[in-house]
């Protein structure tokens, strides 16, 4: 299933661009449904290439309390692995999801583009796959449908964090004014 976000963060590109490569440790407290982002590695691999593994950690009061029992924390995380190209101002990145990460796959690229001096236009393109055969309790007859059901609540979920998460840039620029 494809993913697509189109954004305005009001502030310029050079600055929104470096905030989400360099800070996104940092921004997390500027999200309200993230826990933490932990930078597990990084690396300079020259030409303006770097790449970063970022593991961000959902806050554990976004699953509703019936569940909170069954949900374990590393469903509750992702690895984010990325590579930024500061030549064209984009990232390459693929998402390790902490449930079933043999079964889900996301990658994309976000494209961070100048509008005006003062505001950068995100456009976050990618796909979601989600592989319902062998899950527990899926029939193998459902397992396309169902895996096409989990997609779309995926998407429809994690568009507006993906809005959310330039907010909370912008939030943190103004911070540090």
């Amino acid at each position: 299933m494809k993913l697509f976000v189109e954004d305005v963060i009001n502030f310029p590109l050079e600055q929104v661009y470096k905030t989400q490569r360099d800070h996104m440790a940092e921004l997390a407290a500027y999200l309200p449904n993230i826990k933490n982002i932990e930078v597990l590695e990084r690396k300079d691999e020259g030409d303006g290439k770097t790449r970063l593994l970022n593991l961000w950690k959902a806050a554990p009061s976004e699953v509703p309390s019936m569940l909170r029992p069954f949900v374990k924390p590393e469903m509750l995380q992702w690895k984010d692995h990325a590579l930024w190209h500061d030549n064209d101002h984009r990232c390459e990145w693929n998402l390790e999801v902490g449930f079933m990460p043999d079964r889900v796959q996301t990658s994309g690229k976000t494209v961070y583009s100048k509008l005006d001096d003062n505001r950068t236009k995100v456009v976050i393109e990618g796909n979601l796959a989600v592989d319902a055969k062998g899950i527990p309790g899926v029939p193998r007859l459902l397992a396309g449908k169902i895996g096409g059901e989990v997609e779309r609540f995926v998407v429809k979920m994690i568009t507006p964090n993906l809005k959310g998460v330039n907010r909370g840039i912008e939030q943190y620029l103004k911070a540090q004014q």
